[in-house]
């Protein structure tokens, strides 16, 4: 299935939480996030927008790529796709993406015996 669309925030597990896991307690919580994704076969571009900021990242699957973290931090690694699952080892977390349906389901994992799970449900628009 193609994730090519535009979400938004449905429900939210654990974010704060993880944004203290990373480093970003100060961060907003309570605002309405759209997700949009282009895929072009393997190529996507994945953009998250909240009021007052846009975070956005290109990739090819199967590709190492140059990514970008929610802190700005530039890095690169190898972006996978297993069974409809998009797949990426960020420096701080592991991040999953799948579309079930009209939902775009998102778990971003922290690692170590206090891992921290993030799941974020957006509806498709």
């Amino acid at each position: 299935m193609t994730f090519t669309g535009k979400y938004e925030l449905e429900t939210q597990e654990n974010y704060e939480e993880f944004l203290e896991a990373i480093g970003l307690l100060g961060a907003k919580t309570d605002h309405k996030v759209i997700t949009e994704v282009v895929q072009n076969g393997n190529d996507f571009t994945w953009t998250q927008t909240i009021p007052n900021w846009t975070w956005s990242n290109t990739f090819s699957v199967g590709q190492e790529c140059e990514l970008v973290t929610m802190k700005g931090i530039q890095f690169k690694a190898p972006v996978r796709m297993e069974n409809g699952k998009i797949s990426v080892q960020f420096p701080q977390y592991h991040f999953t993406a799948e579309v079930n349906g009209d939902k775009l389901i998102m778990n971003c994992t922290t690692p170590g015996e206090k891992g921290v799970t993030f799941k974020r449900i957006s509806r498709r628009l």
